[in-house]
C-alpha cells in the first residue's frame, strides 16, 4: 500500500506542477519509455527447420526489447519456395522477413525482388559497428550476393551434407564401420537391413539436393559448366546410371513410404529407431543426439559423405534471411533479421540447443561450439568444417544457384521417383528430365547447347 500511495502521490504532484505551468502532463521516465516499434507487426517465413523452432521460444523478449510483433509462419519446404515465388513476383507487401532458399537465390535477387542489404549495414543509424557483417563466412554468404557483390541476405544456415548412422551398433556387430565409398554404402545396408526391424537408410523427397552428390560422384552433373554454360547434362550415361543406383538404394533399403518423407519424417525414422543411415545437412543430424525424444542417443554415430569413383561431393548450401522489395515495414524487418542472426543470439541457441549450421566465423571458431558439436564423444564440428571446406573447392556447388535451377531441380525430383516405383527406366526417366528442362529453359531465354 505504501508504495502505491507513494506513486499515486508522485503522479498527482508532477500532474499539478504541469497543470500550474500551464503545460501537458511530463513525458514517461526513461525506464519507461516505448519500445522504438511498439504496436508494430511485422509477417516473416521461411521452411520447417530447427533454427526457427529454437528461435521462436526467444521472441517474446526480441518483442519486450523493441515493440516488434513476428507473426512467423513456416511451411514444408516445396510449400514455401512455391507461396513465396509468387509473393515476391507480384512485389506484395504480405511478408516482411523471407528465408532466401538457397535453390531461389539466383533467381530471387537476379529479378529484384529482395531488398539489398548493404543499405542498411552502412547506415550507422541503424546497424552498430559491433553487428559486423564481415563476420558471416564468405562461402555460404556468396549465395546472397549478386554479381556486384552486394548483399541481399545474411545467412543463418550452412548446410553441410554428412553421414549419419543412428544404429552404429548394428554396423559394428556386422564387423564394418561406417562407409566410406559408394560400394560400401552398399556393402554396410545389405549386411544391416532389415535388422532388429531397422531399415537400413533413409531419406526426404527433396532428390535434387540428396541424390546430387551421388550423380557428381558417378562422373555426372547437372549442368554442362555453370553458371556460363546451364545446358542440361541429365541424359547421360552416368546420369542414368547414378539415377537408377540411388533409386534402388531407397527402394531396396528404406523405410515403406520413403518417396514422401519430408525431411523432419526422415530425422525422425532415425530418431526412432526406425531407420539407421541417413546422408543430409548437418542440421537433420544433431538432433540424433541431442533430441530429447531420440532414441538413438547412446548408438549414434557420424562421418563424411560416402565418395564414388569419380571424388567427393558432399552438398553444401546455405539459407540466408532478407526482406522483399515491397515490404512496408524494411526497418522494422532489418530489426528483426540483426537481432536473429546477432552473435549473442546466435551463441545462445548454440548453447541452449546445439544448433549446428552457424554462418558467422566468431562462433564457429568458439570452444563452445565445438563443445556442443561433441556429439556421442565425437567431434562432429571438424566434419562441418571440413565439408564446407570441400563445398568451397572447385566452385562445384555453383549448379545450385543458377536461377534456372529449381525448374530443373523439379524435373529430376519427377524422374527419380518413376523410377523408384518402376513407371520408366532409368534411361528413358533421364532422357524425359532432360527434355522438359532444355523446354523449361528455352522458354526463360537460356541458350542451350546444339
Amino acid at each position: 500500500m505504501a508504495g502505491i500511495r507513494r506513486r499515486t502521490l508522485l503522479v498527482g504532484a508532477t500532474g499539478a506542477s504541469a497543470l500550474a505551468a500551464g503545460a501537458l502532463p511530463a513525458p514517461s521516465v526513461l525506464g519507461q519509455a516505448k519500445p522504438p516499434f511498439a504496436g508494430t507487426t511485422i509477417n516473416a517465413s521461411c521452411f520447417q527447420t530447427t533454427y526457427f523452432e529454437y528461435l521462436k521460444k526467444y521472441f517474446p523478449e526480441f518483442e519486450e526489447k523493441t515493440g516488434i510483433k513476428v507473426n512467423f509462419t513456416m511451411q514444408a519446404f516445396p510449400v514455401y519456395n512455391q507461396r513465396t515465388d509468387l509473393e515476391l513476383s507480384t512485389r506484395g507487401s504480405a511478408l516482411d522477413v523471407v528465408n532466401v532458399t538457397f535453390i531461389y537465390s539466383g533467381r530471387w535477387i537476379g529479378a529484384g525482388w529482395l531488398t539489398n542489404l548493404d543499405t542498411l549495414t552502412k547506415d550507422a543509424k541503424l546497424t552498430p559497428a559491433d553487428w559486423d557483417p564481415a563476420d558471416f563466412v564468405a562461402g555460404p554468404q556468396s549465395a546472397m550476393q549478386n554479381a556486384k557483390g552486394e548483399t541481399f541476405g545474411f545467412s543463418w544456415e550452412a548446410g553441410a551434407m554428412i553421414l549419419s548412422a543412428g544404429r552404429y551398433d548394428l554396423i559394428e556387430k556386422a564387423g564394418l564401420s561406417l562407409p566410406k565409398t559408394f560400394d560400401d554404402l552398399i556393402k554396410v545396408c545389405d549386411a544391416v537391413h532389415g535388422k532388429e526391424g531397422v531399415a537400413a537408410f533413409t531419406a526426404d523427397k527433396l532428390h535434387h539436393w540428396n541424390w546430387i552428390p551421388y550423380l557428381m560422384g558417378m562422373g555426372g552433373g547437372v549442368f554442362k559448366a555453370p553458371p556460363d554454360n546451364l545446358t542440361p547434362t541429365l541424359n547421360t550415361p552416368q546420369a542414368a546410371k547414378a539415377a537408377e543406383w540411388y533409386a534402388n538404394v531407397l527402394v531396396k533399403y528404406a523405410p515403406d513410404g520413403v518417396l514422401s518423407y519430408s525431411d523432419d519424417q526422415a530425422m525422425r525414422s532415425q530418431m526412432a529407431g526406425r531407420a539407421n543411415i541417413r546422408t543430409q545437412a548437418i542440421t537433420w543430424m544433431v538432433p540424433l543426439a541431442k533430441h530429447a525424444e531420440s532414441t538413438v542417443q547412446k548408438t549414434v554415430r557420424y562421418g563424411l559423405m560416402p565418395a564414388g569413383p569419380d571424388g567427393n561431393f558432399p552438398g553444401s548450401n546455405s539459407h540466408g534471411l532478407g526482406i522483399p522489395a515491397g515490404s512496408k515495414k524494411k526497418e522494422a524487418a532489418w530489426e528483426f533479421i540483426k537481432w536473429a542472426l546477432s552473435k549473442e543470439t546466435l551463441a545462445m541457441v548454440v548453447k541452449n540447443h546445439g544448433y549446428p549450421s552457424v554462418c558467422r566465423r566468431s562462433i564457429i571458431d568458439s570452444p563452445e561450439f565445438k563443445k556442443v558439436l561433441t556429439l556421442n564423444g565425437q567431434d562432429v564440428a571438424s566434419l562441418f568444417l571440413e565439408v564446407l571446406q570441400l563445398g568451397g573447392k572447385g566452385g562445384y556447388m555453383k549448379y545450385r544457384t543458377v536461377p534456372v535451377f529449381p525448374q530443373v531441380g523439379d524435373k529430376i525430383n519427377k524422374a527419380i521417383e518413376r523410377i523408384a516405383t518402376k513407371q520408366q527406366g532409368a534411361a528413358d526417366a533421364m532422357k524425359q528430365a532432360q527434355a522438359e528442362a532444355i523446354q523449361d529453359l528455352q522458354k526463360a531465354g537460356i541458350k542451350i547447347d546444339g
